[in-house]
């Protein structure tokens, strides 16, 4: 279960002091509150997406909540039901900013569903900050003034461990084939695996690339398209959701294959799960890109997720997926207490892109500007053992 504060009300004196005319007030804001939206699947194959990232949010909300929220104004989140289905995301986003007319929406889930909430952010001019997606759709070059990350980018994850296993593992480039869900995650991911491949003097033209359809865990095709071509294969890059990549790791280690795999970013903690049930010999190896450090590392900052979540949601371990929601939430914090009182859109907007080299207690600083609206560009190793269990692993 997930913590869930009462809204407590400024005393009268400072209500009185900080108030502000109604009706100059942007939808979603009030004298005591700020309400934002996501847009996540609460059920489906990927419905545990959206309760990590939902844990994330309110734990970041609910801590600051704690401490008098955000220039008098306690933070809420509403969040809606999309099952990981572009037209369910078209429908949640309508009734979040026409009908429960919330200030903005926030850590939505998918890149295909990117697909919907981007376009209808831009059109209504509402911020869409810190969807869970690597997707370059999130990211167009200049940027979109309403769409921010905090997340490295899927090209990035994919570029970097290309890198990694040429450079590191001395794995030729030509060896190197992808597994990735044939949408604009999978496109995503692609991308930077193309990037890395004309680097290394490779035509991405004829990197094989095998595929699942999204919401499945279909793999039957693409194992076999694998197994054609055995002989020359000696990795593959998954882009790939948590129960696909386990069906497909299984299978091809149950066909005798000797391969690397690697995996980007989400549902890390599932895949790690899903593999160690199979047993040992399926999970240790596996390696997997990140965008926020371990869930269950030292830092400043990860040590006070791990208090809040032990505290607020005690039931719940650490996690990657409600990590970065977390540390989404604390940078959109910040950007709220430099907008002041008299919030608006446009106003939030200024302040994110006011924020530069800002110190979370990660290892790396945020930083955004009117033409950087990804605050982080950084992407973390790590490697599964036979028990599940995720351990750092140096990409240089």
């Amino acid at each position: 279960m997930t913590p869930r504060l009462g809204l407590a009300l400024l005393p009268p004196l400072a209500a009185l002091a900080l108030a502000t005319p109604a009706a100059a007030q942007p939808n979603g804001v009030t004298d005591a509150e700020i309400l934002f939206g996501m847009s996540a699947p609460f059920s489906g194959t990927e419905k545990e997406f959206g309760r990590q990232l939902r844990i994330g949010w309110e734990l970041a909300f609910a801590a600051q909540n704690e401490a008098g929220g955000v220039n008098g104004r306690k933070l809420k989140l509403l969040p809606m039901d999309d099952g990981y289905e572009p037209a369910r995301t078209q429908t949640a986003m309508k009734e979040l900013l026409e009908g429960r007319k919330v200030f903005a929406v926030v850590g939505n889930f998918g890149s295909a569903t990117a697909a919907v909430s981007v376009p209808y952010a831009n059109e209504k001019g509402v911020l869409l900050y810190a969807a869970y997606s690597g997707a370059n759709l999130l990211r167009n070059d200049p940027p979109d003034r309403f769409v921010f990350n905090l997340r490295a980018s899927y090209a990035e994850e994919t570029a970097a461990i290309v890198g990694y296993l040429v450079e590191v593992r001395r794995i030729p480039a030509w060896q190197i084939a992808v597994f990735a869900q044939e949408d604009a995650f999978g496109d995503a991911g692609f991308a930077g695996v193309a990037k890395a491949m004309r680097r290394y003097k490779r035509d991405p033209g004829l990197v094989l690339r095998v595929g699942y359809k999204r919401n499945t865990a279909d793999v039957d095709e693409a194992v076999r398209a694998l197994k054609h071509r055995a002989r020359e294969i000696k990795a593959v890059v998954m882009v790939a959701t948590s129960k696909a990549a386990a069906r497909f790791v299984e299978r091809v280690r149950d066909a005798k294959l000797d391969l690397v795999f690697t995996n980007v970013s989400p549902g890390a903690n599932d895949l790690a799960d899903d593999l160690a049930a199979l047993g040992p010999g399926y999970a240790d190896g596996v390696i997997m890109t990140q965008v926020v450090p371990l869930p269950t590392s030292r830092a400043t900052a990860i040590l006070k997720y791990q208090e809040l979540l032990h505290r607020l949601a005690p039931d719940e371990r650490p996690d990657f997926v409600s990590l970065e929601a977390y540390l989404s939430a604390r940078v959109l914090v910040e950007a709220l207490q430099r907008a002041g009182r008299n919030l608006t859109t446009d106003s939030l907007i200024d302040a994110l892109e006011g924020i530069h080299g800002l110190d979370l207690g990660i290892g790396v600083p945020v930083s955004f500007g009117p033409s950087e609206h990804q605050g982080s560009h950084k992407v973390w190793g790590t490697v599964i053992d036979g028990k599940g269990n995720f351990k750092p692993l140096d990409l240089q």
